[in-house]
């Protein structure tokens, strides 16, 4: 009855056991979930933040903006202002001006008409000449004839010769009246050819002043709807400052909720972590308690092949192919090119010739096992199975992650659990992340492996459930 009662007990561990993998599978794959969305939340809050300083900086140019169009509409009303007293004065000139041009092409007829006086004054200075001869001639005469009288006529020979003097200043006058009258007629003729010329342009001015007249008006007008759309744009920049303002709050709000709910979220996926440890450890101890499980086979498999692990690395360091500083090697060397990043050390050569041969055999041993594999202190897997040891291929991270794994760097809560264990074995369900979002359930035995004395860290074997 005892007997029976053990049994049965052990049953119960075992299938408590199962359960407790089943649970901390459930809460491994609630986990991933919670991560991989807390991963988009943190992923949105950055864009978030980003977005925000966007809007901090679309705030301070609508702010500039709002300013600018309140100067506009200000620089508007002055620039009409200054440009309606311009009009003004201007159109005050141009009318002026326009006067001036009036009174310079009134000039051409009185011009002409001085120069019709100075033509008619030329005439008379030829009459005057020409009757300075005639009396010239006709004291010439008297002269002649009081000359014949004698004594009798002497004292008409002395108006005679008077008459002559005259007549020879008047005849002298009279030529420099028409030297200068001709001076004046020249000089009055290129007046009137010059007035005539400015006349024209005089004429031509009058067009450009009443193109200038329309010009203005245009000018006055453009401003006037220059105003009409500054006032247009402040309106519109004082609507837009108050939209802008209302999405900074909002962002500011979304972003206080999304950061509350990522760290809720975060919050849920430690203690759902925290789950799947005890669950796990409820796993383990199972498998400890000496009873038969689905499990016993694989934990068997593991520290058979931890053994013969072990004792490969041990002949090898005592007939010296391999040293102990190489074996603990913590100089990880990055390789160059590589994505996910793959290193290098003292152990890595000596672990891709002899150890993965082992570890390929040891996988074929039952269909269910996925791999087996060392994992040193850090994480570091120095070598694979030669299906997950392939070179990796360029820019194909995702096939690198699953086919490459080997000289890659590892780490999870159920393996540093592990690595850090006094057990002889541990046994964890747990999710593979195969990258970008895949992954794969699994269940892992890992057996401790220690050397000199020192613990150098697991030998793994996972299998499918």
């Amino acid at each position: 009855m005892a007997v029976g009662g053990s049994l049965e007990n052990q049953d119960l561990l075992a299938d408590l056991g199962e359960r407790s993998g089943d649970i901390a599978l459930q809460c491994s794959e609630t986990a991933g979930f919670l991560g991989v969305l807390n991963g988009r939340i943190q992923g949105n809050l950055a864009r978030l933040t980003e977005l925000q300083a966007n809007m901090g900086r679309l705030g301070d140019s609508q702010q500039e903006s709002v300013l600018a169009a309140q100067e506009l509409k200000l620089t508007a009303a002055r620039a009409g202002r200054m440009i309606a007293d311009g009009h003004e004065v201007v159109s005050l000139s141009l009318g002026q001006v326009a006067e001036l041009v009036a009174q310079v092409t009134g000039l051409e007829e009185h011009l002409r008409r001085f120069l019709n006086v100075i033509e008619a004054v030329g005439g008379i200075s030829d009459h005057l000449g020409a009757i300075a001869q005639q009396t010239r001639m006709l004291g010439i005469n008297a002269a002649i004839e009081a000359a014949r009288g004698g004594e009798a006529t002497q004292g008409f020979a002395v108006v005679a010769e008077e008459i002559r003097r005259l007549a020879a200043q008047a005849g002298e006058s009279a030529a420099s009246a028409g030297e200068r009258l001709g001076q004046l007629d020249r000089d009055a003729r290129q007046l009137i050819d010059g007035v005539t010329a400015n006349i024209a342009r005089g004429r031509g001015v009058g067009g450009h002043i009443d193109t200038l007249h329309a010009t203005m008006a245009d000018i006055a007008a453009l401003v006037t709807q220059f105003g009409d759309r500054s006032a247009t744009i402040v309106a519109c920049t004082d609507a837009a400052d108050g939209d802008v303002m209302a999405l900074r709050q909002g962002l500011d709000l979304f972003s206080r909720t999304s950061g509350e709910s990522a760290g809720q979220v975060d919050a849920v996926r430690q203690q759902l972590e925290g789950l799947e440890g005890m669950a796990n450890d409820m796993l383990n101890r199972a498998a400890h308690a000496g009873g038969r499980t689905r499990n016993s086979r694989y934990i068997a498999l593991a520290e058979e092949g931890a053994e013969e692990v072990a004792r490969l690395i041990g002949n090898a360091l005592a007939r010296g192919e391999l040293t102990v500083e190489a074996l603990f090697d913590k100089d990880y060397r990055g390789i160059a090119g590589t994505e996910p990043a793959q290193y290098e050390n003292g152990f890595t050569a000596f672990a891709d010739r002899a150890i993965r041969p082992v570890l390929d055999r040891r996988t074929d041993e039952d269909a269910a096992i996925v791999g087996c594999c060392l994992i040193d202190m850090n994480g570091y897997l120095p070598t694979h199975i030669s299906a997950r040891s392939q070179p990796q291929r360029a820019r194909e991270s995702a096939w690198n992650v699953e086919h490459a794994r080997n000289r890659q760097i590892f780490m999870d809560s159920q393996t540093r659990r592990a690595l850090d264990g006094e057990d002889d074995f541990f046994l964890f369900t747990y999710r593979q992340d195969l990258g970008e979002g895949r992954y794969r359930a699994l269940r892992s035995v890992f057996v401790p492996l220690v050397f000199h004395g020192r613990r150098w860290g697991l030998y793994e074997v996972g299998y499918l459930i």
